[in-house]
């Protein structure tokens, strides 16, 4: 009987430290879990990837000229999350422009589901070096949006692709992800 009972003495305390050690792992993955915003943002900068664009209105420079020598060919892309009851697209999936030329681009949004809803468009570039470059002047992604049920929406985008751009990035795209927003209680 004492041999059982040792054995179930270090099974106990088996499952102790593991439980222990398992504790120091999830906390550990919590911490990281919360520094990895500011990591992200970091790397982000350091490298050029990820694509953000300006989330307010660039302010232009009067003097700018536009570079009639070349066209940049841009293209628009969307999409939703699944269930979120939206079709979302562009009015245009490309069009040429000149850079420095001011252009207005259209996505229209239909809420297909029986809901109000409430949500955020999320802009990215790709190539992540024209990020810089792909100046936002007036965009339905700067603030958040609420459609009514069965409603459809024309929401313009203002742009600019700044002459500074390289000569080589011959088409930029800019893509939307619509997001629904977090509901406050």
């Amino acid at each position: 009987m004492s041999t059982l009972s040792v054995a179930q003495q270090e099974r106990q305390q088996s499952n102790l430290r593991l439980g222990i050690r398992l504790g120091w792992v999830a906390l550990f993955f919590v911490g990281f879990g919360f520094a990895m915003v500011p990591m992200y943002d970091a790397f982000c900068k350091l490298t050029g990837l990820n694509g953000k664009t300006n989330t307010v209105p660039a302010v232009m420079d009067q003097n700018t000229q536009v570079d009639f020598s070349r066209k940049v060919n841009v293209e628009f892309l969307s999409q939703t999350m699944p269930g979120v009851g939206l079709q979302f697209k562009p009015e245009q999936f490309s069009i040429k422009v000149h850079p420095g030329e001011i252009t207005h681009m259209n996505y229209t949004v239909t809420n297909t589901s029986g809901r109000v809803f409430v949500g955020q468009a999320v802009p990215s570039i790709t190539p992540a070096a024209a990020t810089q470059y792909f100046e936002k002047l007036e965009c339905f992604c700067f603030t958040q949006q609420t459609f009514q049920p069965g409603e459809t929406r024309t929401m313009p985008v203002v742009f600019v692709v700044n002459p500074k751009m390289d000569r080589d990035l011959g088409t930029v795209t800019l893509s939307y992800a619509f997001f629904e927003a977090p509901k406050v209680q």
